[in-house]
């Protein structure tokens, strides 16, 4: 029985040291970059995300 495929991917908004239990997985980078675009825009009303945020998220994805 084929076991289920493990997310690639991993971020938590903590790691880059918001006060947020925020945590998304994804099979690849640029589906895990669309969910965090995502809550930084509706959780942290982050209409854009600035390039020394980015580096911080950038730095923080884990990859499995």
């Amino acid at each position: 029985m084929a076991r289920p495929k493990k997310a690639a991917y991993s971020f938590a908004c903590k790691d880059i040291g918001m006060d947020c239990g925020f945590t998304a997985t994804a099979n690849t980078e640029e589906e895990l970059m669309a969910k965090i675009r995502e809550h930084a825009r509706t959780a942290h009303n982050m209409q854009n995300i600035d390039d020394a945020t980015m580096a911080k998220i950038k730095a923080a994805i884990k990859k499995a």
